[in-house]
């Protein structure tokens, strides 16, 4: 071991260090959760002998000496300086040898250091809670739950003492949970750490939504024969589509499907957003189809729903039915390039469209270029293509060559 002296300053940003690696380890510790645990610093590695010092020099270790007699004088309660004897130049003494901390005087020592290290009373506070509402207390959900704001920090308290009241959510959707502070999307972001927390995962307790999709028939013997031309299907119910499609068109934007131009044997679906996969890939009827192709917005969320909804056509569904392939239309690197006109890079709100670092494994090679091009970190001319930009007349034309070529 290479002999050195930790000055005052290197040892607290040691401390530091270690403060913010394990201050959740060690709270617990202190509330009856886990070994105990302290924080320490060794001040003289491999200097415990008079040749040692004299290696280093003399007046080195004077200076050293000096900084640690000073430092002594004004540590902070819970910081301990042990000392242990060195014979130098033939007089022994003690020297400091190891700084010890228990969490609050390290977190008291390196106070005003850069990061700024953890609030330790409002933690302790927050960890306590936790424990008395009966959470799993793990260094872990305690830093998860530390970076919640005040008001998800309460909603998470009161979701751990709902839970444990009724140990049965299955009455309820995910949105109708009757817990005080609970907005209804809340679980959707803090969903994890409540399973965490209470060792339930309570999305997979509640009532499922069943799949309702509106779609438009586009088949023109269909919409000649007067019949209605928009419908809506709910998983579970006993109403029928009107017909048997060969082709299922999913689209993002109600405008693209109300108003789709006729195509033989096919239905258009409007798609869920980033729940489309979840809602349409375990629908019979879509599944039977010859064709599923996908159409949404030349943009990162459009890709990544592509992605998603591909993976899940790739599994198998319920019943056995076997995996689907998915094809896209009016999504590749040409269509990027011939509709460039109406490329935008700000959203509906004015704000700059943000880059993606996502990595979609599903995509083609002509669908990962064009998402490449508009999801960089670098610059790039836009970010989205509306998909209402694009005239209809062009995606059903492209619709007939995607499943012309395709025809099994």
């Amino acid at each position: 071991m290479t002999p050195r002296l930790i000055t005052p300053a290197d040892a607290v940003e040691s401390l530091r260090r270690k403060v913010h690696q394990r201050w959740a380890e060690a709270l617990c510790a202190d509330l009856g959760v886990g070994d105990p645990v302290s924080f320490s610093v060794p001040l003289r590695p491999g200097v415990s002998t008079g040749s040692a010092v004299a290696r280093i020099g003399h007046a080195a270790w004077h200076e050293w000496h000096m900084r640690w007699r000073e430092f002594t004088d004004r540590h902070p309660t819970g910081v301990v300086i042990v000392r242990k004897p060195v014979s130098v130049q033939g007089v022994t003494d003690d020297y400091p040898t190891t700084l010890v901390a228990d969490l609050s005087g390290a977190v008291a020592l390196v106070a005003g250091t850069e990061p700024p290290t953890v609030d330790v009373p409002r933690a302790r506070a927050l960890a306590s809670s936790l424990l008395s509402t009966g959470a799993v207390l793990t260094p872990a959900n305690v830093r998860a739950a530390y970076q919640l704001g005040t008001d998800d920090t309460q909603v998470l308290l009161n979701a751990v003492t709902w839970l444990h009241q009724h140990p049965d959510a299955s009455a309820w959707t995910a949105r109708q949970l009757p817990i005080p502070g609970m907005h209804t999307k809340w679980l959707d972001t803090h969903g994890a750490l409540l399973r965490d927390v209470t060792g339930r995962d309570v999305r997979d307790e509640v009532r499922s939504r069943p799949a309702v999709l509106h779609l438009t028939y586009v088949d023109p013997g269909h919409t000649s024969s007067g019949r209605r031309r928009h419908d809506a299907w709910t998983t579970g119910d006993s109403h029928d589509i009107a017909y048997r499609p060969r082709t299922v068109l999913v689209v993002e934007n109600r405008d693209s499907r109300l108003w789709f131009p006729p195509a033989r044997d096919t239905i258009v679906v409007e798609g869920s957003g980033k729940a489309a996969a979840a809602l349409l890939a375990n629908v019979p009827w879509i599944r039977a189809a010859d064709h599923v192709v996908y159409w949404g917005d030349i943009d990162a969320d459009g890709y990544a729903i592509l992605d998603r909804f591909r993976a899940a056509l790739a599994e198998p569904a319920p019943g056995d039915a076997p995996p689907k392939p998915v094809s896209s239309i009016l999504m590749d690197a040409t269509d990027l390039h011939r509709y460039a006109q109406h490329g935008v890079n700000h959203d509906k709100a004015g704000h700059p469209i943000k880059p993606s670092p996502a990595i979609l494994p599903h995509l083609t090679e002509a669908e990962t270029a064009a998402y490449d091009t508009i999801a960089t970190a670098g610059p790039t001319p836009f970010r989205r293509i509306e998909q209402e930009s694009i005239p209809l007349d062009h995606a059903a034309a492209r619709l007939l060559d995607v499943t012309t070529r395709s025809h099994p």
